[in-house]
């Protein structure tokens, strides 16, 4: 997906080679010229300089690689970040989504779990639920278009 954004908004022409595995081992050995990989699963072979990487997509410069410039440098406006979350039922009382929301964000703060997310290139993203409501919003909408604009069939 942040292959086709790239595309999309760059016009260059990328051949998407799909992957059941992990693509690492063509990427070392030369037979993969390049990928958008998360950064969590590429750090390692970037800090021990067995691969270069080109740029973040996120929308900053990433604290684990910070010499390294993000896409939007040079692609206006791009931006691609691999995120997670946590979800409840729509059902659930809003005093315990609220309770765990509020244990989450403690968490995220606590200097030990920000340096161990540091560590694998991860970036917390703290949010209320009706903030990451309007998140998923969002991305759901973004991706969605890139997904339109590339003619991606479900397989």
């Amino acid at each position: 997906m942040c292959g086709e954004l790239f595309k999309a908004m760059t016009g260059v022409d990328m051949v998407h080679v799909p992957y059941r595995g992990s693509f690492l081992p063509d990427l070392l050995g030369g037979q993969v010229q390049a990928v958008f990989s998360p950064i969590s699963q590429s750090l390692d072979y970037i800090r021990t300089g067995k691969l270069l990487a080109l740029a973040v997509t996120t929308a900053s410069r990433q604290e684990a690689l910070p010499d390294i410039p993000t896409v939007a440098e040079f692609v206006p406006g791009y931006e691609a970040s691999a995120w997670y979350g946590i979800g409840a039922p729509n059902n659930t009382p809003a005093e315990i989504s609220d309770r765990i929301n509020k244990e989450i964000i403690a968490d995220l703060a606590d200097p030990k779990t920000k340096a161990q997310l540091a560590d694998i290139g991860a970036v917390p993203m703290p949010m209320t639920p009706a903030e990451f409501g309007k998140f998923l919003a969002a991305e759901t909408e973004k991706w969605g278009k890139v997904i339109r604009a590339a003619n991606i069939k479900p397989g």
